[in-house]
């Protein structure tokens, strides 16, 4: 954790930022010597791996009519 005073971070935020998002570092920001913010990396979903094609299509829920219906329903009606 690096505590850093807000003249600097004005000067520097670009820097800090680099840190924050490659390091993986947290920031305190002061004002004299009371911290006032904090800026810390963003947490990301990681993707999960699936096993195979037959995997995802089941965790993919079918909601509702297949498509193909949908699409000869809306033509019946236009003839």
């Amino acid at each position: 954790m690096i505590r850093v005073g807000v003249r600097e971070v004005r000067q520097k935020l670009s820097e800090y930022l680099r840190r924050v998002q490659e390091e993986g570092e947290e920031v305190v920001i002061t004002r004299r010597d009371e911290p006032m913010a904090r800026l810390v990396p963003f947490a990301r979903k990681q993707a999960r791996p699936l096993e195979s094609h037959k995997a995802m299509r089941e965790r993919i829920a079918a909601r509702g009519k297949p498509l193909s219906q949908i699409v000869s329903e809306q033509r019946e009606e236009r003839f």
